[in-house]
């Protein structure tokens, strides 16, 4: 099913054509991608709205697609403008959502039917295109932080890209068609939201959310607002500085992939460091990274050199074996030791529009798994991979329709 949204007019409903449908896909244009829209009869499925497309014209959409090392599936397509702005969109009661009613490992988790969220003044309703997965959603299932969590059941999810169908009375910054993207819980261990975005539709305050580059994929899109505020925000609180020598002790992963790129591109470091497994050697270099540590053939106690700043995404206790005595050290998962301090992200919008330029001109990517692309049928299975811990760059749920 390509439609994405539905938009109330008459007895019919608007489809927006083919915007949603989670492949990854590049636009050659710079102009503004936006969906067709067609009038189709609307129908009932699973206790939804069920969408159907229609051509424009006779006119297909084509994909031509490629495959890409690194980066997953890339594709060309031939966009068609057209605007949502003044069509009011008809939502759904109900809606298929991942849930679980208690905490433990991912079989816990089932997809059924929940209601569509209620919004408050300043948030949006957004139809969700693609949704990331992080090790913090497997850690909040397994009762980790459930002393500060929300009530159960809970739908997962943290990270998500979509289409805005609804706004409140007080958001002023989107309107009803816009592609946005954003970690929707301000914070991820207290609080988070009930209802995530492993779902057909979320609710978040648009404080949190940023527009969708439109360089990016919505699956591209989605993969990195938890892991890029949390690279670069925690370089901030590090005290980065331009030429600064930094290492990035775990480079491979979402984290790591966006904390070598940052470091590069927009803090200016002179030397940018990481470590990984032979295997993934070369992708880091391709990223920015001037060295990369093979930690299976170089202890890192034994390693010459230390770094102005070190960014700890293992949480094995070995920053302290490369950082200046005078230098910062960022942990954010296991044991941690002076001179090193424990950060955990904060969702800002502010964040995400200020990096979004480094995504428009291509001096920062999004790293996603080459198999980390799971359909969303497949959440489970998509928990399971991610928790081998041997992913590169970042998991994601596409399409979600």
């Amino acid at each position: 099913m390509a439609g994405v949204v539905t938009a109330g007019v008459g007895g019919n409903v608007a489809v927006l054509a083919g915007q949603c449908d989670g492949r990854q896909r590049r636009r050659r244009s710079s102009s503004s991608c936006k969906a067709s829209m067609s009038l189709v009869p609307a129908t009932k499925f699973g206790g939804a709205v069920g969408l159907r497309t229609k051509e424009n014209g006779g006119r297909a959409w084509r994909r031509e697609l490629n495959s890409s090392a690194v980066l997953g599936v890339r594709a060309e397509i031939r966009t068609e403008e057209a605007s949502a702005d003044s069509v009011a969109m008809a939502i759904p009661q109900t809606q298929q959502a991942w849930v679980y009613q208690a905490y433990g490992e991912k079989e816990v988790m089932s997809i059924g039917e929940v209601a569509v969220p209620e919004l408050n003044p300043d948030q949006v309703l957004i139809k969700v295109c693609a949704a990331a997965l992080n090790p913090v959603d497997s850690k909040r299932r397994g009762g980790k932080f459930q002393a500060t969590d929300s009530d159960l059941p809970i739908v997962p999810g943290y990270d998500c890209s979509g289409i805005v169908v609804k706004v409140g009375s007080e958001v002023s910054k989107f309107k009803v068609g816009d592609e946005v993207y954003g970690d929707t819980s301000e914070f991820c261990l207290n609080g988070p939201k009930q209802y995530g975005t492993l779902a057909q539709y979320t609710a978040a305050e648009e404080k949190l959310l940023a527009k969708k580059p439109q360089s990016l994929t919505f699956a591209e899109a989605a993969s990195l607002p938890l892991a890029l505020q949390t690279a670069y925000q925690g370089w901030q609180k590090a005290g980065i500085k331009e030429g600064h020598k930094v290492m990035v002790l775990g480079g491979a992963g979402g984290v790591g992939t966006l904390a070598i790129q940052l470091a590069k591109q927009v803090f200016k470091a002179s030397s940018v460091a990481a470590t990984a497994s032979t295997g993934k050697v070369d992708l880091l270099k391709s990223l920015g990274a001037d060295v990369v540590v093979d930690y299976t053939k170089q202890k890192l106690e034994e390693w010459p050199e230390k770094y102005d700043v070190v960014y700890d995404t293992v949480g094995k206790g070995e920053g302290t074996k490369v950082v200046k005595p005078d230098g910062g050290l960022v942990v954010i998962t296991g044991p941690v030791e002076p001179p090193g301090f424990r950060y955990v992200i904060v969702s800002k919008g502010s964040d995400l529009e200020e990096l979004n330029p480094y995504f428009e001109t291509g001096s920062m990517q999004a790293v996603l798994d080459p198999q980390g692309l799971f359909p969303f049928t497949k959440v489970v299975e998509a928990f399971g991979y991610l928790e081998t811990g041997r992913a590169f760059g970042k998991v994601v749920i596409s399409p979600i329709e």
